[in-house]
Formats: structure tokens, C-alpha cells, sequence
């Protein structure tokens, strides 16, 4: 009885107090799969973004990501941006968010997102940006 009550005070007080970790493999609410591989101590990192939407009909392809975290290892809940560029079009996304961990220990990523496409002229320049917002979760 008195270890079942010690372990259900603990795990509470143990998830609010971890720290949210960047690396790793996500997903967003769309099913855009993002890998994030382990930020160093300048708080840099690279990985992989998958994404399950795009407003092209060519084939889409795994595409790099290279991201900073303000202050690694330092903050509970750092925040971090990171662009990707697409390998099957002529656009770059950069993203910008924080991390985020639950009383349970889940932890988020809530971004968002300005997505550059190429135009071929300056006065088509006002439709080429579009903004959104992703949260990702972790898968592993």
C-alpha cells in the first residue's frame, strides 16, 4: 500500500520536473513524420522531415532539416527553429516553436511555420509565402 502511494506521488512530480528533449522521432497532427537527430552542446542538430501533405504532384521525398535550440540542457522548455529544404520542390520551410513536456511527461512540439515557394517574378512574390502551425508528438 505505502509503495503504490510513494510511486503515485512520484511519477507526477518527476514529469513535471523533466526536461523536454529535441531528438528523436515526431509526428504532426497532419502525419508529417520529422526525425531529429541529437542536438550538441552549441545546441545545433540536424535530421530528416517527411512530410504526408504538399501541394505538388511530384513525388514526395525525405527531406533534410538543419535547426538550433536556445540554451540545451539549460531550460525545461526550450524553444528552437529549424528550416527544411524540400528535395521535390522549389521551396524552403523554416519553423519555429518550443517544447513542451505534461504533468504526465508527454511532450510537444508546438510550432509554426512560414513555407517559401520560388515565383517567377517579383510581383507574384504577395502568393508565395504561406503560415501555419504544426504540434508535433513524440513517436520514440
Amino acid at each position: 500500500c505505502c509503495l503504490l502511494l510513494t510511486l503515485a506521488l512520484f511519477v507526477p512530480c518527476h514529469a513535471a520536473s523533466r526536461k523536454c528533449d529535441l531528438h528523436g522521432l515526431w509526428r504532426n497532427e497532419l502525419g508529417s513524420n520529422m526525425t531529429v537527430l541529437a542536438v550538441n552542446t552549441a545546441g545545433t542538430f540536424s535530421g530528416s522531415y517527411h512530410t504526408a501533405v504538399a501541394a505538388t504532384n511530384k513525388q514526395i521525398l525525405v527531406s533534410p532539416l538543419q535547426g538550433a535550440q536556445q540554451h540545451p540542457g539549460a531550460k525545461r522548455h526550450p524553444t528552437f527553429g529549424f528550416t527544411v529544404q524540400w528535395q521535390f520542390s522549389d521551396s524552403t520551410t523554416a519553423f519555429v516553436g518550443q517544447c513542451f513536456v505534461d504533468h504526465r511527461g508527454k511532450e510537444t512540439l508546438e510550432t509554426m511555420w512560414l513555407l517559401r515557394e520560388e515565383v517567377l517574378s517579383h510581383k507574384d512574390t504577395w502568393k508565395a509565402t504561406r503560415v501555419g502551425t504544426s504540434i508535433f508528438t513524440r513517436i520514440k
